[in-house]
């Protein structure tokens, strides 16, 4: 189900292109700046990963497919606008699905490297996640990882969570889909119900 590799990129490709184009036209923007966010939204995480690693040039730049997913899923999202709007919180739903997928993208290939489990984590974490960092600055807006409801969290515990099956062990097609489902799920309850991380004030 989830054993091919470009499935889990496709879809963390897709998920964080509309979440991108969400964001920019919340924000009012036209539709070349929608375009421009959802293309950062979508491959930031997995570009700064590749220059850690050194993987260059960079995946995105060695195909065609990701800027066309991109583009489709920009142009399908403005299009469909008015019919998303009923739906409860679409710019939550497709970033957590992408959180979810990016993860598992940026542990599988870390690991190609022969990389230990914490540090596949946290390029897992940064793939991730950075995406979406470059996208809220561009916003004008902090970064959500950075000062709102759990975030990266769900992502390391996710990241964890796929290791110890595969430890257990369980099927890597299988890790991978419930490490995903959890993500996503985990994220959705952490909106929900507002838990957060401790802050610190002055």
């Amino acid at each position: 189900m989830l054993e091919y590799s470009w499935l889990l990129d496709w879809g963390g490709t897709i998920s964080f292109a509309v979440s991108g184009a969400f964001a920019a036209m919340q924000r009012r923007l036209d539709p070349f700046g929608v375009l421009i966010i959802a293309f950062v939204t979508a491959v930031g995480g997995g570009t700064v990963r590749d220059v850690l690693l050194g993987n260059t040039p960079v995946s995105w730049m060695r195909t065609t497919t990701t800027p066309l997913l991109i583009l489709g899923a920009a142009v399908v999202s403005m299009f469909l606008r008015r019919g998303t709007e009923r739906l409860q919180k679409p710019l939550l739903l497709f970033d957590s699905l992408g959180l979810g997928f990016f993860t598992i993208v940026g542990i599988e290939q870390a690991s190609r490297y022969g990389l230990p489990p914490g540090i596949c984590i946290a390029l897992g974490v940064i793939t991730g996640c950075f995406g979406g960092v470059i996208r809220d600055i561009l916003l004008n807006d902090i970064p959500i990882v950075f000062h709102k409801e759990i975030y990266a969290t769900a992502s390391i515990i996710g990241g964890g969570l796929y290791y110890l099956m595969l430890e257990l062990p369980v099927a890597a097609p299988w890790a991978k889909a419930v490490a995903i489902g959890f993500i996503f799920v985990f994220r959705l309850l952490v909106v929900r119900y507002q838990w957060a991380l401790p802050r610190f004030y002055e």
